[in-house]
């Protein structure tokens, strides 16, 4: 756990300080002074400040509430029973924060930064069935004289040894406290440093949230595409609020309905595919509607320009579907068939999914699967097994045409295979699509808004036009609709 040196060819571009080093700059800062509370995987964090030596003056308490009534009777009971919660984190780190206000005096100690660390987590079980996961968090003060800050993340342990996961915690924890006092002005920063020492894996962090007064200014949807983009997570959501939710919370045996597009901008395809595919979904068999969540998911590929992530592309997107009261995912997932894989991990209720022709004609191209051992038949086993169904929405083709499950054109030595998920009733058409769509693309629409050319305000949902023109997104500009009016 030495100091690591980054290099860029022979040039070194970073020295990492070693797990010590940081938690001895933490002890030696004669400011920094709070309360170390972890449950679960035991004092992983705080013995890294014990050991680094000169602890005295940063270390206020260290406790372990394993005991579940201990707990309760320290934090309070929890209405559902769990422990392993971001309720639970939260509750420790402003106990623990109140505490520390409450017994120490300002007076005394003018220059003090309080904080509170936490962790409840849950390592390996003994039949290795479950891998263990746990939430992380921080709340401490920058200015001795300033609100609270809060850091919180929610890890999923990658190691198959109880040990070996107390150990990555332990690394974890020294990273964060140390990037909350050192590194807190570039966000995008202090996440890669959490994985100082480790690897990836080692350990998935699959939600982060900042807040307080030095985040202010932090978008955490754009902070959870940094998860996905540093490849730290396969997948990120948030709600029609635009706040990050953890993906296990709300995919937690639902019935799930996934839509996948650049949505740049959505447009009344995108919504019509939506509504009617929702109907068809919630008439077939053990689905509920109070019980179903729709999800509409952009890949990583679909958000890149020219191989980079426009950042202020994607927020466009994700501000008009959150507008509509959509949950989005961001995700890593180049294949369907992987998105299905991912969704199983949670819940093993009926999914499906709505696409259109061009998306299930890829679909049957062999070139995407030659990378599995199986190729083409593995992935469909995988895409299309517990009760998967397919949802189609028509279009035109190039001479007007129109294309649906009956007609549509796959590879001849896919013929046979697609016959037999379409006689198994594994893809059906959207029957009442409204055909005043099948002449709306979202390239073009982009192309009009761009070139401020007219027309394009009609093919969009309600409301969705005049978000664009107040916020000017996609290139928006009313001077250029002007130049094309003048």
């Amino acid at each position: 756990m030495g100091t690591e040196i980054k290099l860029k060819g022979d040039k070194v571009i970073e020295q990492i300080p070693s797990i010590k080093d940081k938690a001895l700059r933490i002890n030696l800062n004669e400011n920094i002074y709070g309360t170390f509370a972890e449950i679960g995987a035991g004092q992983e964090t705080v013995r890294h400040f014990f050991r680094s030596g000169g602890s005295s003056g940063t270390i206020a308490k260290a406790m372990s509430a394993y005991d579940k009534d201990f707990s309760d009777a320290v934090y309070g009971v929890e209405s559902d029973g769990r422990y392993v919660t971001e309720e639970r984190l939260k509750k420790m780190l402003t106990l623990e924060g109140q505490i520390i206000e409450e017994r120490l005096s300002r007076e005394k100690h003018p220059t003090k930064l309080f904080f509170s660390y936490a962790n409840t987590v849950a390592t390996i079980d003994f039949a290795k069935q479950f891998k263990g996961h746990g939430w992380v968090g921080i709340r401490y003060q920058i200015e001795p004289d300033e609100a609270y800050n809060e850091i919180i993340l929610h890890i999923r342990f990658k190691e198959t040894d109880a040990r070996l996961q107390q150990e990555t915690l332990g690394i974890l924890g020294v990273n964060l406290i140390y990037g909350a006092f050192y590194k807190y002005n570039d966000p995008k920063r202090l996440l890669r440093y959490l994985y100082d020492h480790l690897d990836k894996d080692q350990l998935e962090i699959d939600t982060i949230n900042f807040s307080g007064p030095r985040f202010a200014d932090v978008d955490n949807r754009l902070i959870s595409l940094q998860l996905v983009k540093n490849g730290m997570t396969d997948a990120v959501m948030f709600n029609p609020e635009g706040k990050n939710i953890l993906p296990a919370a709300i995919l937690y045996k639902k019935n799930l309905l996934a839509l996948r597009g650049s949505f740049r901008p959505v447009t009344k395809v995108n919504m019509d595919m939506y509504e009617k595919s929702l109907k068809m979904f919630l008439e077939e068999n053990k689905v509920e509607k109070d019980n179903t969540l729709v999800i509409f998911e952009i890949t990583l590929s679909n958000l890149r320009s020219d191989g980079e992530i426009d950042e202020r592309d994607f927020m466009d997107r994700a501000e008009l579907l959150c507008s509509l009261g959509q949950t989005v995912m961001i995700s890593n997932f180049q294949e369907y068939y992987k998105v299905v894989e991912y969704f199983a991990n949670y819940t093993k209720a009926r999914m499906g999914l709505a696409m259109g022709v061009n998306n299930l004609v890829d679909i049957f191209d062999e070139k995407y699967y030659r990378h599995l051992s199986g190729g083409i038949l593995e992935a469909f086993g995988k895409l299309f097994y517990r009760d998967m169904k397919v949802f189609l929405y028509p279009m035109l083709d190039d001479n007007g045409v129109l294309m649906d499950s009956n007609n549509l054109k796959v590879h001849p030595r896919m013929k046979e295979l697609y016959k037999f998920f379409k006689f198994n009733g594994k893809v059906v058409d959207i029957a009442d699509y409204d055909p005043h769509n099948l002449e709306v693309f979202s390239r073009e629409v982009l192309k009009m808004i761009n070139q401020g050319k007219p027309g394009w305000e009609p093919m969009l949902p309600s409301g969705i036009a005049e978000i664009i023109k107040e916020h000017h997104l996609f290139g928006y500009h009313p001077q250029k609709e002007l130049e094309q009016n003048a």
